[in-house]
C-alpha cells in the first residue's frame, strides 16, 4: 500500500480480541504490513465475538481487516524462535498476555530487544505491568466498572451501568495506536534509534475520558453521582422525546447555544436570569429548563424539531440505532461507513478508517482472514523456511 503513510512499517499483532487487535487494525488502514499471530490450534477468541453469517464472524471481518494471518504456538521453543525471526523483521510487536507470560517463553522485551534493537512492544493489559493488581485477568468490563464510567452511567435511582459495547477496549485500543506512533517518532529522532516497551493498561485510558472526578474529590471531597441523561456541567442537556415517538439529544454546552435553544422555544425571559449566565447555574436549574424544552420537542415531530434547531443553529441530532446510520445521508455521503469486496460474503459494509488525511489517506485492502491463511507465504516466503522445515513444525501442530 504504497499510499498510506505507514507503508513500509511492520506490525506483529499477537494480542487477542479487542483493544491491541484494535490498535493494530488502525495500523494497518494506514499502510502498515499487519501479521496477526494466533495460537495454531486455539484462534483469537474474536472469531467467536459478536454475530455471524454463513459461519463467518462478522467483527471479526473488520477487526482483522487488513491483516495477514499465521498460526503458531509461541510456548513451544520452535514456535518462539519463528517469532523471534519475525521480530527480526518487524517495527512493532503488539501483544496483551498476563505479566510474564512472555518471560516465561523466553520471548519478553528484553529477548526481543536483543534480535531487533529498533522493536517497539506493546503491552496491553488491564491494570498495567506493575502493582497490586497487575497479574489479574483483565477485561474491559472490569475496566468499565473501575474507571468511574460504571458508577456515573445510569439513572440516579437505578444501578451503576455498563456499555453495551467494547468501550474501554475501544478507547484503549485508539490510545495504543498513538502511543505506537510517539514511540516511533522517539525511535526516528533518537541517535541509537532503539525501540521502547509501551505500558498500555485498559483502565488507565478510560479513567481520563471519564473526567476529572478524582481532582474533584482530591480538592473538594465530592463523589460525583448518576444523574441519568442530564449534566452537572450545564443545562439542558438531556434526550427528548418528540411527538412522533422518536428521542432526540440536545446539548448546550456553550452558552450561546443555550441561548439559542431558549429563544427558539419561546422563553427568552430566562436568559435574563443571574443563573443562567454560565453552566452550572443552568445545570442547578435542570428542572425547570428540562420542562421548558422537553415540553416544546414534545408538541412536535422529530423531523419539525431537528428542522427548527438547525435553522436556529442550536446543536441536537437525533438518537440513532444501525438502521438509521446505515440510511443517513451524511454518513453516506462522508463515507463513514464503506463497503468491501469479501472473498466469504460477497461485500461487507463496515467503518471505514477512523480518520481522514489530504496527502495519505488509509484504505481498506481486505477483510480478515481465514486461520493460518498466510501461514506459508510468511515462514517460506520471508523468513526463509524450506518446505520440509514447514511441514515439521506443521506436523507438530505448532503452525497451521
Amino acid at each position: 500500500m504504497a499510499d498510506g503513510p505507514l507503508h513500509g512499517l511492520r506490525v506483529l499483532d499477537v494480542s487477542t480480541i479487542l483493544a491491541g487487535p484494535l490498535c493494530a487494525q488502525i495500523l494497518g488502514d494506514f499502510g502498515a504490513d499487519v501479521v496477526k499471530v494466533e495460537h495454531s490450534t486455539r484462534p483469537d477468541g474474536m472469531r467467536g465475538h459478536g454475530r455471524s453469517k454463513d459461519g463467518h464472524a462478522l467483527w471479526w471481518k473488520e477487526v482483522s481487516r487488513n491483516k495477514r494471518t499465521i498460526g503458531l504456538t509461541l510456548s513451544v521453543p520452535e514456535g518462539a524462535e519463528v517469532l523471534l525471526r519475525l521480530a527480526g523483521q518487524s517495527d512493532v510487536l503488539i501483544e496483551n498476555f498476563r505479566p510474564g507470560t512472555l518471560e516465561k517463553w523466553g520471548l519478553g522485551p528484553e529477548r526481543l530487544h536483543e534480535v531487533n534493537p529498533g522493536l517497539v512492544v506493546v503491552r496491553v493489559t488491564g491494570f498495567g505491568q506493575r502493582g497490586p493488581y497487575a497479574g489479574r485477568a483483565g477485561f474491559g468490563t472490569l475496566a468499565e466498572a473501575m474507571s468511574g464510567f460504571a458508577h456515573l452511567t445510569g439513572e440516579p435511582d437505578g444501578p451503576p451501568t455498563l456499555p453495551a459495547f467494547g468501550l474501554a477496549d475501544s478507547v484503549c485500543g485508539i490510545a495504543a495506536s498513538s502511543a505506537v506512533m510517539m514511540a516511533l517518532f522517539h525511535r526516528e529522532r533518537s541517535e541509537d534509534g532503539r525501540g521502547q516497551v509501551i505500558d498500555m493498561s485498559l483502565l488507565e485510558p478510560l479513567m481520563a475520558a471519564v473526567g476529572p472526578s478524582p481532582t474533584v474529590y482530591d480538592q473538594l471531597g465530592v463523589v460525583e453521582m448518576r444523574h441519568g441523561n442530564r449534566s452537572t456541567n450545564n443545562a439542558p442537556r438531556n434526550t427528548y422525546r418528540t411527538s412522533d415517538g422518536y428521542w432526540l439529544a440536545v446539548s448546550t454546552s456553550a452558552q450561546a447555544i443555550a441561548e439559542r435553544v431558549m429563544r427558539l422555544v419561546g422563553r427568552p425571559e430566562v436568559i435574563d436570569e443571574p443563573w443562567f449566565a454560565d453552566g452550572r447555574g443552568r445545570a442547578e436549574h435542570v428542572e425547570l429548563l428540562d420542562e421548558l424544552v422537553g415540553g416544546w420537542i414534545g408538541a412536535r415531530t422529530r423531523a419539525e424539531v431537528v428542522g427548527a434547531f438547525t435553522e436556529a443553529g442550536a446543536a441536537v441530532a437525533p438518537v440513532y440505532d444501525a438502521r438509521d446510520l446505515v440510511e443517513d445521508p451524511h454518513v453516506r455521503e462522508t463515507e463513514m461507513l464503506t463497503r468491501v469486496p469479501d472473498p466469504d460474503l460477497g461485500e461487507l459494509l463496515m467503518h471505514n478508517v477512523m480518520w481522514r488525511m489530504s496527502k495519505t489517506p488509509g484504505r481498506i485492502r481486505f477483510t480478515g482472514r481465514a486461520h493460518g491463511a498466510d501461514t506459508d507465504e510468511v515462514l517460506a516466503g520471508e523468513l526463509g523456511y524450506d518446505a520440509a522445515e514447514v511441514a515439521a513444525l506443521r506436523e507438530k501442530k505448532i503452525i497451521s
